[in-house]
């Protein structure tokens, strides 16, 4: 199979993706182990391991990574991201959410310290070279901004520089201070291949001719898109509507009326935030032709819900599913084997493009 994809770092003379990309099984393999294995991911909030020896078992991106993870909190408060597979036999380590002293395999016994340190193992007193580096659970890095927690099963990028660019603008807000709303939590499931949810993301070039309610309250004349190497921000200034953030003095958009900071992080994380507070939208791939979109909120000022660019996001999900499912449709097309680029408002689609060729072809 030809992997190497080439898409021209000038954007007035490149291409995109092309369509076997996104029509190719191989591909969409490839993109497992090229990119989401080497990027980072969201892995769950402090509130999973709220105290000294919480437990949070989960698999990592389900039918697709399939990873067994657990999240523990040791007894220095340092939380910790490890593998939840047994050194000994593969079995799953741990179950069940709780709160324990060791994580103690339920298969024939082994014992491992919260931080994934080997510490016992039955019936083992004649094996020799043991215990090796090897028996440790395997610990993944992981990074906290506020209340969220982020994890690389073998990043190679770090993830923190990531963070300290979101903190040049969004630092001066209460992040520590989000409170997760379950009522407004759902996941949609869109018959499309993740990249061209995350293509129709990254410009807002399909806002006056998709989302009229959306495009009432942002000036698409002055929507701005801004790089950065493993990132982009989309600034949706406003129009129309007073529900704007209160930026300080000394901020870099200090006079500017910001209805909505939109963050993307590669491969699949869009951080949406408003002056009520978060959107974060995790973009989980299923199979070539089906991907699942997790919407969570966390408020941190709930008196500005629904209002300007931050209200009515399931209505704009919608609408944007219609769409991307019509391209998913379209690229199945003999006919079509690639598009262009609009210089003016599809530079974050190119940055996502160029970072996935980039990956794929290392």
């Amino acid at each position: 199979m030809e992997r190497k994809f080439d898409i021209n770092s000038n954007i007035a003379k490149a291409e995109t993706l092309p369509a076997r990309f996104y029509r190719d099984a191989e591909i969409f393999e490839a993109l497992r182990e090229k990119v989401f294995y080497r990027s980072w991911q969201w892995v769950g909030t402090t509130d999973q391991v709220p105290e000294t020896g919480a437990v949070y078992p989960f698999t990592l991106l389900p039918q697709y990574l399939d990873e067994p993870i657990v999240l523990t909190r040791d007894s220095k408060e340092a939380v910790h991201c490890l593998s939840n597979v047994c050194t000994h036999r593969g079995n799953l380590v741990t179950r069940d959410t709780g709160t324990v002293r060791k994580l103690i395999c339920g298969y024939h016994g082994r014992r491992f310290t919260l931080d994934g340190q080997f510490e016992h193992m039955p019936e083992f007193q004649e094996t020799q070279d043991f215990p090796r580096s090897c028996d440790h659970l395997h610990s993944f890095p992981i990074r906290q901004w506020g209340p969220f927690l982020f994890a690389g099963l073998n990043p190679i990028f770090d993830f923190q520089e990531v963070l300290d660019t979101m903190e040049e603008r969004i630092g001066y807000l209460p992040i520590s201070a989000l409170k997760y709303d379950p009522s407004r939590t759902k996941d949609y499931e869109v018959q499309a291949h993740w990249a061209l949810y995350c293509d129709n993301y990254l410009e807002g070039f399909h806002i006056p001719f998709v989302h009229e309610d959306l495009n009432a309250v942002l000036d698409y004349g002055d929507y701005e898109t801004v790089l950065h190497d493993h990132l982009n921000l989309q600034i949706g200034y406003a129009e129309g509507t007073e529900a704007v953030f209160d930026l300080p003095e000394g901020h870099i958009d200090y006079g500017k009326s910001v209805a909505a900071y939109y963050y993307w992080v590669f491969p699949n994380m869009m951080f949406n935030f408003y002056p009520w507070g978060v959107s974060l939208n995790i973009v989980m791939p299923r199979s070539k032709d089906r991907t699942i979109v997790r919407f969570m909120s966390y408020v941190w000022d709930a008196s500005k819900l629904d209002a300007g660019a931050g209200t009515g996001l399931d209505k704009v999900e919608l609408e944007d599913e219609e769409v991307v499912e019509g391209v998913h449709l379209g690229v199945q097309s003999a006919f079509y084997k690639a598009g262009r680029f609009s210089p003016s408002r599809e530079q974050g689609v190119h940055h996502f493009h160029r970072l996935l060729a980039k990956f794929l072809n290392s």
